[in-house]
């Protein structure tokens, strides 16, 4: 079962409060940037919305149905954001959205002034591997699963719209922006490295170093040669990939067993021992604790889940 990682839970209005069962909305303005909460209590279709700036949502609880331009249409549904561009018209559709049942979700409408000031910073101060290579938000990878690191920063900007009060509030929601922008980037960059790495290989480090760690998951990874097979020292190398993906090289390593270890245990025949060893970990108990840690159940509650399912699933 997929952990959904979705933005601090903001109550939920009484209908009697609301303006309109569709799309209410509750605004938080500041200098940079406004945060909108958007709620709906009654099924529609096709409800049109658009802002001037560049927008980064992501749903609370509930399902939309997204049209966005030059995009098949697709299912929103928590734990997952969407950013749309300038102007760009939102066409949603609440299929399930009904009383005592509402949609709900947030938008963040984040100024451009705001969004250069932070790539500027961070291809002065903090130039990317390649020469010519930018710090950038990819438009075109625009439907996101969340990772901790990324909603953590949007639960701040929330719990200080709600909670804060007085002349710094605009400062700390300023700070939490820019860290958000720059968690979105790497949240970008880890989808497009760790997708298709081996097509990247040959020309970025980053990208190689992640392809020898796939094919090597199940072995034991040697940080000094992954390094050295990028062309770096080994704080270069740690420095540049946890500044380009927002994690270190070992914390990639640990998440990519636990994902092989999860598809093992999903395999009928298959023991925990089996699905510890073939994803990399030396050892059954410290495979025991480390993917309760991650995941919340040991591993043998996670297999029971998926008994009788017999197939080596994604």
């Amino acid at each position: 079962m997929n952990k959904a990682i979705r933005p601090y839970q903001v109550p939920v209005g009484n209908e009697n409060s609301l303006f309109t069962l569709v799309e209410n909305r509750t605004a938080y303005t500041y200098d940079s940037c406004e945060l909108n909460v958007f709620e709906t209590h009654q099924q529609a279709k096709d409800v049109k919305l658009v802002f001037n700036d560049f927008v980064f949502t992501s749903m609370l609880r509930g399902k939309k149905v997204m049209h966005l331009e030059n995009k098949e249409a697709f299912d929103y549904l928590p734990g997952e954001s969407v950013i749309v561009g300038p102007n760009e018209v939102m066409e949603i559709d609440f299929p399930e959205a009904k009383k005592g049942q509402p949609t709900q979700c947030i938008a963040l409408a984040i100024s451009q002034q705001l969004i250069d000031f932070t790539l500027d910073m961070l291809n002065e101060k903090h130039p990317k591997v390649m020469e010519k290579e930018q710090w950038q938000i990819d438009p075109s990878i625009h439907h996101i699963i969340n990772n901790q690191e990324l909603i953590n920063t949007v639960d701040r900007i929330i719990k200080i719209s709600r909670t804060e009060d007085g002349t710094t509030k605009d400062l700390y929601v300023d700070l939490a922006m820019k860290e958000m922008i720059i968690r979105l980037m790497q949240t970008q960059a880890r989808h497009v490295f760790t997708s298709s790495p081996k097509a990247l290989a040959s020309h970025h480090p980053l990208a190689y170093a992640i392809h020898i760690i796939q094919n090597k998951i199940n072995e034991k990874i040697d940080f000094d040669r992954l390094a050295n097979a990028a062309c770096m020292s080994r704080a270069t190398f740690f420095k540049k990939f946890k500044e380009a993906f927002g994690y270190t090289p070992g914390q990639y390593v640990l998440s990519e067993r636990i994902k092989l270890a999860k598809k093992w245990l999903k395999k009928t025949n298959s023991s925990i021992s089996e699905a510890c060893f073939n994803s990399g970990f030396e050892n059954l108990s410290h495979f025991t604790s480390t993917f309760k840690k991650e995941e919340g159940i040991s591993p043998s509650v996670y297999k029971k889940q998926y008994k009788g399912s017999g197939s080596f699933l994604n």
